[in-house]
């Protein structure tokens, strides 16, 4: 092959990586733990916890507020002790599970 169609060939795989990372779609983190509901907001869609570590997310032992779909969150109130799985989605943290 000479170094012209080396260059072409290169230039080519280079051009269908990019494309490939512009078209694929964001993929969410997700990691589950323990934790206390510290705070309900239902109208904002928005639940306060204070968690251990999650390794899967790389977050420290915290509390956080997690954006939550509003039935999840039927029989949760402040205080209870929770399990929950989370995900990282557009640099966001969104409850996918939740119980108690």
């Amino acid at each position: 092959m000479s170094l012209v169609s080396i260059r072409h060939v290169a230039a080519a795989c280079l051009a269908v990586g990019a494309a490939t990372a512009i078209i694929s779609p964001a993929v969410a983190q997700q990691g589950s733990a323990t934790g206390e509901v510290r705070r309900i907001d239902a109208e904002a869609g928005k639940i306060t916890i204070k968690h251990g570590s999650i390794g899967a997310l790389q977050l420290p032992a915290m509390t956080l507020v997690y954006l939550v779909q509003v039935e999840l969150l039927e029989g949760i109130q402040p205080g209870d002790k929770v399990k929950f799985t989370a995900e990282r989605l557009n640099d966001q943290y969104v409850i996918v599970k939740l119980s108690k």
